[in-house]
Formats: C-alpha cells, structure tokens, sequence
C-alpha cells in the first residue's frame, strides 16, 4: 500500500465523521433510501447499476410496486420481468434477478442472504453490490467500491495508477475496507457513493465545497481533472443494420432473442449488418432468408434510426415488408409471434426499435 494511502488511512477518524455530518446535511431524498428492508435494497443496487439515479429511480418504484416481494418475483414471467426493465439497458441485470429470486425461494425458501459472502453466491452479483445491501440492509462492515468511490479514492490519494487494471482496483478495495465506518458502515458507504455522485463528479468537481476537501491530494497538486488516470480507449465501432417489419393480414412478425447474449429476451423485428459493398433490398432478403428462411417483398423505407449502446454505435435503417413464401422457422430466435401493431406495447424492445414502433 503506498504511502498516500497510509496518510489517508492514518486520518480516517476525521474523514469518517466529515463524511458522515456531510451525509446526514446533504443526502438526496430518495424513495427507497433509508429502507432496511433487504429486498428494497437488492432491487435498487440493481437497477442503478450502470444507471443514473434519475433515470433509475421510476423504474425502482414501478418494478417493486409490480413485484413486491422476492417470492412475487420468482413467480413473475421472463416477460414480465424484461418489460419492466424495458429501457433501462443492460437486461441481463433483470434477467439475473429473476434467477437469484427463484433461487432464493427454491434453496432458501424466501429467507434474503445477510452477508456479502452469502449474497455473492447468487446470479448476477459481484463484489459490489454483496457489499452494499448487506452493509445498508444488515449493517455489516464491508466496504464498496463502484465508479464513484474508485474517482473520489482516486482524487483524494492522486493515485497515478490505471483503475482499468486490476493490480489498482485490488489496492483502493483494501483502502475502501480500511476506510468504512464500523458503526454505520451503510450510511458511510451510502455517503461515499453521494460525494461522488454530486460533489466529486467526472468533469466539473465541486472542490470548493467538498467536504473531503482538506484531505484531497488532487485537488492540492491540481491534477483533480487527471484522476482517475484510465487506459485509452479504442475507438467505438458503428454498425449498419437493415430491419424487416414484416407484414401479413394486418400483423408483423415479431422475433425474441435467445436469453443469452446481447438484449437477451427481448422481441425484435428480423434483421441484420450490412455485408461491405451489399445495398439494403439485398442485405434485407438475405438476413429474412437466413434468420426465418422465408420470402419477401421489400417496400417502403420507414425511418433511419441512430443509437448508441455502451460499446458500439448503430444506424438502422427499417423497411417495411411483405410476406411472399415459406413458414417462418427459428433459426436466429427462441419465439417467432405474428402480432398486431395495437399489442406492441405487451413487449419488451431493445430501446432502439421504441423510434420508430410510432411509425408503424
């Protein structure tokens, strides 16, 4: 452990409390917080992983109003539970959940794990999260370490170490458990993840009022805007794809993707990349042909939509389409639906098809 982690442990006294007073003037009001009870908890850390609180919160309100308790959520659909999510990204968050519920139910007969270790044997959650419900829900002295803690520990100890290897993470998770309060471990860790999600933020930190101020390195040398130092980052890939809304008496059909992998479980209009060279009409009767092994007609162009997922761009581009020839066969998808487009709503889409389902 280096010796600006030593210094920072050597006044964890003081920072605990600076924390602590910090947290009790200045927490946001949040639905959920303040809440022991553990399945409350569970539901929220998963949901705001990868997610911002405002964007998070009505989906947490919406989903544990759905599904109240965890024996609720072991009997809930896959579906159900995807379309809940819906929006929300990275599906396999809710996917997991479903599966840790019916475990806890299957092997536990409902009874919620109490401490990190025993959370971490269940579907979906690692290191962090275990770490956080059994330290809010069950006060347990475990630390946590998400992409908040890491910046601020990165700040207040200038560490010029990559957080993107392991070798760091391994040192600032030992400067974390160091750190956490034994008398309110919840709180603190609660607390920690506030200042970095409102003080100590990415671009603009607010140093002039933090209250971790006085023990900043960063802010001292003025490298604030230089922590954490992070490997450099390829350039983000951007795919062309073709869709097919394929129509017959007045349905289309509808494709769920297998629940592994990418938007697992979700339902999809046929479709794929464009190979190099290959124009639209092509492209589109040749994905038709692989993923359904049907005929169509090519019709109207609908809408050229953009998004952006996490690690690659797309540009799709939606035609309209009639059915000519064969059965449709599931070669590329778990379930094949012809559906009406005033059931549309029933079903979980990956986000991208939600700008132009209006259209059709």
């Amino acid at each position: 452990m280096n010796t600006r982690f030593r210094r920072l442990i050597a006044k964890r006294a003081a920072l605990r409390r600076s924390v602590l007073a910090w947290y009790r003037r200045s927490a946001r009001e949040l639905p959920w917080r303040g809440s022991k009870d553990p399945y409350t908890v569970w539901v929220s850390e998963i949901v705001l992983q990868q997610t911002r609180v405002e964007q998070g919160t009505p989906y947490i309100q919406r989903f544990l109003a759905a599904l109240p308790t965890v024996h609720d959520l072991a009997r809930a659909e896959e579906d159900e539970v995807l379309k809940l999510w819906e929006g929300l990204g990275y599906y396999a968050r809710g996917r997991n959940l479903r599966k840790a519920a019916k475990k806890v139910v299957r092997e536990r007969g409902g009874r919620l794990p109490q401490t990190a270790e025993e959370w971490e044997t269940l579907p979906g959650i690692g290191r962090y999260t275990a770490g956080a419900i059994a330290s809010i829900a069950f006060n347990e002295c475990v630390p946590v370490l998400d992409g908040n803690i890491k910046r601020l520990l990165s700040r207040l100890t200038d560490l010029d170490e990559s957080v993107d290897d392991a070798a760091t993470i391994n040192e600032l998770w030992d400067l974390a458990a160091e750190l956490v309060s034994k008398r309110a471990p919840g709180t603190f860790n609660q607390a920690m993840m506030e200042i970095g999600s409102l003080v100590c933020t990415p671009r603009e930190p607010a140093c002039g009022t933090c209250p971790l101020r006085s023990y900043c390195c960063a802010r001292a040398a003025g490298t604030q805007l230089q922590r954490p130092l992070r490997r450099e980052r390829k350039p983000v890939p951007h795919h062309r794809i073709v869709v097919a809304a394929i129509q017959k008496n007045g349905r289309y059909l509808l494709g769920k993707r297998p629940a592994r992998g990418l938007l697992g479980g979700l339902w999809e209009f046929p479709g794929g990349k464009i190979e190099a060279g290959e124009k639209h009409q092509h492209a589109l009767r040749r994905e038709v042909r692989e993923e359904l092994g049907i005929g169509i007609r090519v019709g109207e162009h609908v809408a050229t939509v953009r998004h952006a997922y996490s690690h690659f761009k797309i540009t799709l581009d939606v035609y309209r389409c009639e059915h000519t020839a064969g059965t449709p066969s599931r070669n590329a998808h778990s379930e094949l639906k012809w559906i009406q487009p005033s059931r549309f709503g029933e079903f979980a889409f990956p986000k991208a098809n939600h700008k132009f389902l209006h259209l059709l």
